[in-house]
């Protein structure tokens, strides 16, 4: 059994359904099926789940949100016509839409959360509608149903260990199940999402329930790149790929996987193979525990900004027991997570995302700091990005180090920050959001000519 994931672009029109459909049918193994909402069918288009965020921030803002919603109803009537089936499919769909819309808006994170999944939610059983009328015996799944059990953070939920044992049941349903990606439920019945990109997330748990053989993921290129196509002509391809490396490169900014998703097929041991909607007789690239290292130790280049850095100096730091942990309690009491904290002997910076650290918090992060720590010296640098070099060869090979270095001297790209992990998978190396770009061209250049 392989269970498969086909993300936005994949069901964006008719004809794209009519690919995944036939996809899906070529292969008698392929019986769980997990599908996003329509995206983009070109770059000036709007993805429905945009329309439908854009819904709901008028629906609790006391507007009419119809005419996005309208929009909404027009995508999947489109999809519906081009695929030749009665008009009249689509009335559930609106009707759906609409009860969303009218819906309580006292508890603003469920209403938010109830929108946003309707696109995935009728994208299924659009699916799955298309599908019986070409003689496929498919269902569509309710999530409630099956047990895809979430914890209660609306946007941001995380699957709880309960949901493994009731979702394993789908192994013995017959027929095709079309699966809604992004979205479960609480406990207590309420309707939450991952965060976006989250259908990646909905795909990889269910491999796991239902011990599949292959995790099939697919998207709009023919495979994994060691860098972002649109900043290198032409990038080389990757045939393998371990899962630490794929976690770090998503990380730092590949939009093939989503960063989370591959933890639960880690721990079950599921090979993740990544293919093209438009090419499917593509080898793809496969994520494995492990593989061969070949001449080249870097598998991939990435590089992502939206960070800032909290730079913490205390003389005699180095001596003074417990610093560091009550530095990142004070994060912790903040409820913000960090991401890397480089230090020396005297100093310590805490890495954070630009998005959670506004103006008040950082006020009130810095006054706490000096406060309670005593620090020195206490300061914020913002526009920060993060660039990563990954490859588990990395650790057999002298000089990557410098070589890194030196391409970035040649770029006249000034370092920020430099970090490895001890796994020493990865360096990090940190530039001004402006010069990101700069410095993935040139490390692809270095490593890959």
């Amino acid at each position: 059994m392989k269970t498969v994931k086909f993300g936005g672009s994949s069901l964006a029109s008719a004809e794209q359904v009519r690919k995944v459909c036939d996809i899906i049918t070529a292969d008698t193994a392929r019986r769980l099926v997990v599908v996003s909402a329509p995206g983009k069918r070109t770059n000036s288009d709007t993805k429905v789940t945009d329309l439908l965020i854009a819904a709901a921030e008028a629906g609790l803002t006391h507007r009419d949100g119809s005419r996005e919603l309208q929009r909404v109803v027009e995508r999947f009537a489109d999809i519906a016509t081009g695929l030749g089936m009665a008009a009249e499919s689509v009335d559930p769909i609106r009707a759906d839409l609409q009860q969303r819309l009218d819906a309580d808006i006292s508890d603003k994170g469920l209403y938010m959360d109830s929108m946003k999944a309707a696109g995935e939610a009728n994208s299924a059983r659009l699916v799955a509608d298309y599908l019986r009328s070409q003689g496929v015996d498919a269902h569509c799944i309710d999530p409630a149903v099956a047990g895809m059990i979430l914890s209660d953070e609306p946007g941001n939920a995380r699957v709880l260990r309960q949901a493994y044992g009731r979702l394993r049941s789908l192994r013995e349903r017959p027929g095709i199940s079309i699966f809604p990606g992004f979205f479960g439920y609480s406990e207590s019945g309420r309707l939450v999402t991952f965060p976006r990109g989250g259908s990646d997330i909905t795909g990889a748990i269910l491999a796991a329930a239902v011990d599949a053989e292959l995790y099939e993921n697919f998207t709009d290129v023919d495979s994994v790149f060691v860098a972002n196509p649109k900043l290198i002509n032409n990038p080389r391809a990757v045939a393998e790929i371990t899962y630490r490396e794929m976690r770090e490169l998503s990380y730092a900014g590949f939009s093939v996987f989503h960063d989370e998703a591959l933890e639960p097929v880690f721990h079950a041991g599921i090979p993740v193979a990544v293919k093209n909607t438009n090419n499917p007789a593509a080898p793809g690239t496969r994520i494995v525990l492990e593989r061969r290292v070949g001449d080249v130790p870097v598998v991939g280049i990435a590089g992502t900004g939206g960070f800032c850095s909290i730079y913490v100096s205390r003389y005699l730091m180095n001596r003074e027991v417990g610093f560091g942990r009550r530095l990142l309690q004070l994060f912790e009491d903040e409820a913000i997570p960090f991401e890397h904290t480089p230090s020396g002997i005297d100093n310590i910076s805490v890495i954070v995302r630009e998005d959670i650290f506004d103006h008040a918090t950082e006020q009130r992060v810095l006054r706490r700091i000096r406060t309670e720590l005593l620090a020195d010296e206490v300061s914020v640098q913002r526009g920060l990005a993060l660039v990563m070099v990954v490859g588990e060869g990395m650790r057999h090979t002298v000089g990557l180090a410098a070589r890194a270095t030196a391409a970035f001297a040649r770029a006249r790209v000034n370092l920020e920050m430099i970090n490895q992990g001890s796994s020493e998978v990865s360096m990090m190396f940190g530039v001004k959001d402006h010069e990101v770009d700069a410095a993935v061209i040139a490390l692809y250049a270095e490593f890959f000519g």
